[in-house]
């Protein structure tokens, strides 16, 4: 490998910029990190932290027999950094892991500045020539606008996407009324001391509350956003309530698997759910409450819950639109662009949704980058496994209506015996492990006897028979361990 091939450009130090970076570095590659923000904030962030997360707390559930946790399991396998700093930002949220926003986000600003190998550049990429290759471009769903039109002329294509994502509302902790709300997890499936806080709503309280969403006031669309659509886990309250009245209960005011203590013989019809938002437990976040409501009919819409009456909001909720690329169409299975193999594409601009979603493909681009520099042939993940149905669901499937997708279970492969779903999980989960563990063993197995070859490939003269039986022994030690 030449010098000017050991150094990699990463535009983005979000969640998968910084992902890949950490990633690189482990491997030996020196990276110019380039981030816009603080200098440039978007319409979503507020600091110039690395991974700064701006929607929600959480990376999602990391329930054993769930697609999302299957993710995890898979990311744990292959030392993801953001997966462990999100473990030591972790704050109590039942079966999801939600993380103290700031916390986190100093912990991977804090692993970039400590890794020597890394090199953050302050500053506005808005031309990809900017940039020497091997580059990733991971600005994610809110990039740059010179940036975005110089995206679209590399691939002489009007196929960017755009669809809305909303922000829920965080309140302080000590402005939420205990003697109506308690603490509980649905089912008590959590921590067992009550991770999340409810609040209940009768039924002439829950539908008084849906008729003041319908006529408050929103933030009206500018003109270009007029067909963005919602990404579905993402969907703003009042647009979830077009679709019916009764839809919110069965979505985030669900009352299923919860019991109030304050009045156990009475079933609430609606109940609002709130999450710890930081490690102290000063901030609480309204979770499905995404909105696009004007700040002060939030106020007062949302003072309308039992046990909110005198809440304080710390954040209120708001709307942006963020950009994709038609990746099936433009990326190849390594996510590099069809037009220049050493130009990639991770994160959000690739066109999945979620946080970890977008960690995981930086965390596959990394992988896919340093097996290109060393000349590996590098097999994708299988599509059994989490991290191959999420890879295949953005490069694989050339629908015309393409649109941001989450892990699930619906991406893997289904099986040809007839299954329950209860056991359609516990089956999908054995699978994508055994499938996975196949696939990282012979990457390893490669990797090695990669070495050996080159190794046994250089002149020798100088070696004794001793020599080289001690380089051949050592080499079936390491498959051997493998």
């Amino acid at each position: 490998m030449s010098d000017d091939q050991k150094t990699i450009s990463i535009v983005g130090a979000g969640l998968a910029g910084s992902e890949a970076a950490l990633q690189l570095a482990a491997k030996g590659f020196r990276v110019h990190l380039y981030e816009m923000r603080p200098q440039n904030l978007t319409p979503a962030h507020k600091t110039g932290h690395c991974a700064e997360l701006v929607c929600s707390n959480s990376f999602g559930t990391y329930a054993k027999y769930s697609a999302p946790g299957q993710l995890k399991w898979e990311a744990e396998q292959m030392a993801s950094s953001i997966l462990e700093s999100a473990f030591r930002a972790h704050v109590p949220s039942g079966q999801a892991l939600g993380m103290d926003r700031e916390h986190f986000a100093k912990e991977v600003s804090e692993k970039i500045a400590r890794e020597p190998s890394i090199e953050k550049i302050d500053k506005i990429v808005e031309s990809l020539d900017e940039i020497p290759r091997p580059t990733i471009v991971a600005t994610g769903p809110l990039t740059h606008e010179k940036l975005a039109h110089s995206i679209q002329e590399h691939f002489a294509t009007e196929d960017f996407l755009y669809f809305f994502d909303a922000i829920a509302p965080i309140l302080d902790t000590e402005s939420i009324n205990m003697d109506i709300a308690w603490k509980q997890d649905r089912y008590d499936k959590g921590s067992g001391d009550g991770d999340y806080i409810n609040c209940p709503l009768n039924k002439e309280q829950y539908y008084s509350f849906i008729e003041e969403i319908k006529k408050a006031r929103k933030i009206e669309s500018k003109d270009f956003e007029k067909n963005t659509p919602y990404f579905e886990s993402c969907m703003p309250i009042e647009a979830i309530i077009e679709r019916g009245d009764e839809t919110l209960r069965f979505g985030p005011m669900s009352p299923k698997g919860l019991t109030n203590p304050h009045n156990p013989q009475e079933k609430a019809y609606a109940i609002v759910q709130l999450r710890q938002d930081n490690k102290m437990a000063t901030a609480y976040n309204i979770v499905g409450f995404q909105t696009k409501m004007a700040y002060p009919e939030q106020k007062r819409i949302f003072r309308m819950i039992p046990g909110l009456e005198e809440a304080e909001f710390l954040k209120l909720g708001s709307i942006h639109r963020n950009l994709y690329i038609h990746s099936p169409k433009l990326l190849n299975p390594d996510l590099s662009s069809k037009k220049d193999p050493l130009l990639f594409f991770a994160g959000q601009i690739t066109g999945v949704e979620g946080y970890f979603e977008s960690t995981c493909i930086g965390l596959l681009v990394s992988q896919f980058l340093t097996s290109k520099l060393n000349n590996e042939v590098m097999t994708p993940p299988p599509a059994t496994s989490a991290l191959g149905a999420i890879l295949r669901a953005i490069t694989e499937e050339d629908k015309d209506n393409f649109q941001p997708t989450n892990i699930n279970f619906g991406l893997f492969p289904p099986f040809a015996k007839k299954l329950r779903k209860a056991e359609r999980r516990v089956h999908y989960i054995e699978r994508a492990r055994r499938d996975f563990l196949r696939w990282k063993n012979a990457i390893s197995v490669a990797r090695e006897t990669q070495k050996f070859t080159e190794e046994f490939s250089r002149p020798i003269l100088k070696e004794s028979d001793n020599q080289v039986a001690e380089k051949a022994n050592a080499y079936l030690d390491s498959l051997q361990s493998l």
